[in-house]
């Protein structure tokens, strides 16, 4: 072999030496990019149900992750302030709405889990301004109109409220949970026919509960009607539970004293001592939103008062 053969021929042994020795720099960006790609890739079906179905905080933690690949996916950001939620975190919960609004201006869905969000907080002003906003930007919605309303009725502003209710009412004349708030706004304001009416309407619904018709009930009892209100009740509520419930109800309005009582007074003690009107108890600050009572007891004492007879509202 000549001296030129030989030269070409080592030549193109280092040329292919060279080109299959690996690059140990370029090997390790490969590999970043690669990993960086799967880290952001959204997660498969079976991962999400796995993690929909485990504890709340992993739930949370999941869901996290999610959001950091997608923050602009208004799904993933209202399932991200759900798991939020589910674990007390009220307060990252805004702070991702508040993101997800600056890329979705003006979503109902958005405006209506803020003001949610805000109702569970306490922050009866923030979740009015979210509710208002989400009944302006989305008029046919009713449950927007409602949550207004139910949250107006927090801050007693109760006229307002009505007018709320009003608005979701042309929009779905049957919502029970609807009737059920205007319902129970009335009652505050010290309308208990106009109260019952709205409360018969909801009752009459399918969607009905036994809180909705035992709010009914209580109405009439507050109205002295009680063998009305000892009918209402019977439906869902033993006969036992039933009985008790009027008799507590009767003493709660009625003089706290009799005269015979009053003979045997001390002198300085003359006059009958009324027993004030009674009055709705403080609702949770939750998403609630129909009107109801206190789920009867089934114990054999007789109910207190305190977790008995009184207006609440519930989700609707």
């Amino acid at each position: 072999m000549s001296r030129a053969k030989t030269s070409l021929t080592a030549l193109c042994l280092v040329l292919g030496a060279c080109a299959t020795t690996p690059d140990p720099e370029a090997e390790a960006q490969a590999e970043l990019t690669r990993a960086i790609e799967d880290a952001m890739t959204p997660a498969t079906a079976e991962e999400i149900e796995a993690a929909n179905n485990s504890d709340p905080l992993t739930k949370a933690n999941f869901w996290a992750n999610e959001y950091t690949k997608r923050p602009e996916d208004l799904d993933v950001a209202l399932t991200f302030v759900s798991a939020l939620r589910g674990i007390g975190s009220n307060e990252r919960a805004i702070e991702v709405l508040s993101q997800s609004l600056i890329v979705h201006p003006d979503n109902p869905d958005v405006l209506m889990t803020l003001g949610r969000v805000f109702s569970a907080d306490n922050n009866l002003m923030g979740a009015a301004r979210a509710f208002e906003k989400a009944a302006i930007v989305a008029p046919d919605r009713a449950e927007a109109w409602s949550a207004f309303g139910i949250t107006l009725d927090k801050m007693e502003r109760h006229d307002m409220a009505q007018a709320a209710y009003d608005k979701a009412l042309a929009l779905e004349p049957t919502r029970t949970a609807t009737l059920a708030n205007y319902g129970l706004s009335l009652a505050l304001q010290g309308d208990l026919p106009g109260a019952e009416a709205k409360l018969r309407l909801a009752a009459e619904q399918p969607g009905a509960d036994l809180r909705v018709t035992e709010n009914l009930a209580l109405i009439l009892g507050l109205q002295g009607r009680y063998d009305e209100m000892a009918a209402v009740s019977s439906r869902f509520a033993p006969e036992s539970v039933v009985k008790k419930n009027t008799a507590l109800l009767q003493q709660m309005i009625q003089p706290v004293r009799s005269w015979e009582a009053l003979e045997e007074a001390p002198a300085s003690d003359q006059r009958p001592v009324a027993a004030e009107p009674p009055k709705a108890a403080p609702t949770q600050p939750v998403d609630q939103t129909t009107v109801g009572l206190a789920a009867p007891s089934t114990s054999e004492e007789a109910p207190a008062p305190a977790p008995g007879l009184r207006l609440k509202r519930t989700p609707g």
